[in-house]
């Protein structure tokens, strides 16, 4: 479980393959800011722009620690098979730790493209345009993560190919993530409310139960 409050920014520092075929996934080796790593033990949970990954071999001190990704996963994500891409990590939430942002299961739900990014005065206007099998669960003031950071949505707009969300930066999270190396074009990994989920099972289960009566 997160928060998507992104906790330090890394760099993709090697890329391996697992298996001579596509079916194979990958071994990533990521760099961390300094003694990020003092606390994180093998097997625990790290996500890394917002895809939650296990340890699977640390050098604390060389701020180095390796990921397995899958190929299943590789396919319905993005920015996590580029050797030297900064990504954003967010380690696993303690029982103790305070909520900041919302809660974030580190599970992926779509990709999404940058529409625009943008500088309006102090801060920054982030546009996405999300697939369409997300578009409902995006809402006015509703919560969103965009690789791995929580974010709130100030505008929807539907459209034929799913909904463009807009989104405002505060020049903090814009120095302090990598999403200030975002432009036009790239893909961005979305992760819907938990909430909305089970919003739209509950509405779901209910117009089920109303047909059949």
């Amino acid at each position: 479980m997160f928060t998507g409050i992104i906790t330090g920014v890394g760099r993709i520092a090697a890329l391996r393959d697992l298996g001579a075929t596509t079916q194979h996934g990958k071994s990533l080796t990521i760099s961390t800011p300094n003694g990020y790593l003092a606390d994180v033990g093998l097997g625990d949970s790290i996500a890394l722009n917002g895809a939650c990954m296990t340890v699977t071999w640390l050098d604390a001190a060389a701020n180095q620690f390796d990921i397995a990704i899958s190929a299943e996963s590789l396919a319905r994500t993005s920015g996590l098979a580029n050797v030297g891409k900064r990504i954003n990590l967010e380690k696993a939430l303690r029982a103790n730790d305070r909520l900041g942002g919302h809660i974030v299961s580190g599970h992926v739900d779509g990709v999404g493209t940058v529409s625009e990014f943008a500088q309006v005065g102090e801060s920054w206007t982030l546009r996405i345009q999300a697939p369409a099998e997300l578009a409902r669960f995006m809402a006015y003031k509703g919560s969103i993560t965009v690789n791995g950071v929580s974010l709130t949505v100030n505008q929807v707009t539907d459209n034929a190919t799913g909904c463009d969300i807009s989104i405002n930066l505060i020049p903090h999270t814009v120095e302090n993530t990598s999403l200030g190396d975002l432009a036009t074009g790239h893909a961005v990994n979305l992760e819907i409310d938990t909430v909305a989920r089970y919003v739209e099972r509950m509405l779901a289960q209910t117009g089920l139960a109303r047909a059949s009566t």
